[in-house]
């Protein structure tokens, strides 16, 4: 599998998401994620816009669903999304949902391991009840509570080649990577490369001379498909 670019928009309005998501389709993102943020803030609304303005693009929908599988995984590909997203620690039975609304409205599902007690064994879980990716994420507000602890911040990277080799679906690796990180991701055999939104460019990497942001992230995405997933 080639590496595949996915920006997250995590936005609060409609009109922003969109300026961002045209920003990085021309600099030449492959995927566009609808970030909890934006589908708590606009809910249906915001997928169907993404859908409208992007009728070809695979859309993420960041539902983080819990419990109420079938239905949330049915409204979101109704409106457009093409991926869903299901925690590992919701029961079995709501993973079970969101999978077989997956095929019944022709969404992929990706399941996420956050706070999983094993990482490994959270991803193994998620494949084994028909996932068809799995989400590797440290959480933002687990992080932030580590560092501010005193402790070092954990980070996706820990376990991720790990996870990769546990698994036989594709890997994503979320959850306070640097730029730098995110593009070793493949390095690491994770094809499916996330980057935040609005985005923080380094200012030691990949900062350009006019501070442009799309320009910035074409030389991001340019650096990320240029490579051969590790695996």
């Amino acid at each position: 599998m080639k590496p595949i670019v996915q920006i997250s928009l995590d936005l609060t309005n409609i009109d922003e998401a969109l300026e961002t998501a045209a920003l990085a389709m021309r600099a030449g993102v492959d995927w566009l994620e609808a970030g909890t943020p934006l589908i708590l803030a606009e809910g249906l609304h915001g997928v169907r816009a993404l859908r409208k303005a992007f009728p070809n693009v695979p859309i993420v929908a960041d539902l983080k669903t819990m419990d109420g599988g079938y239905l949330e995984a049915e409204m979101m590909a109704k409106a457009g999304a093409t991926h869903v997203v299901v925690m590992a620690r919701a029961h079995a039975e709501t993973i079970k949902c969101v999978v077989k609304a997956g095929r019944d409205f022709g969404c992929k599902v990706m399941g996420d391991n956050m706070i999983c007690e094993s990482m490994v064994d959270g991803a193994k879980f998620l494949e084994d009840l028909g996932c068809d990716y799995v989400i590797h994420h440290i959480g933002y507000d687990e992080r932030r509570g580590i560092a501010a602890a005193g402790k070092r911040m954990p980070s996706p990277l820990d376990q991720l080649r790990e996870v990769v080799n546990a698994v036989k679906i594709p890997v994503q690796a979320v959850g306070g990577l640097s730029l730098e990180q995110a593009i070793q991701c493949p390095q690491y055999g994770a094809p499916l490369v996330v980057l935040g939104a609005p985005l923080t460019i380094d200012a030691d990497a990949f900062k350009t001379a006019d501070g442009n942001l799309e320009a910035s992230l074409k030389m991001i995405c340019d650096a990320i498909h240029a490579q051969t997933v590790m695996r």
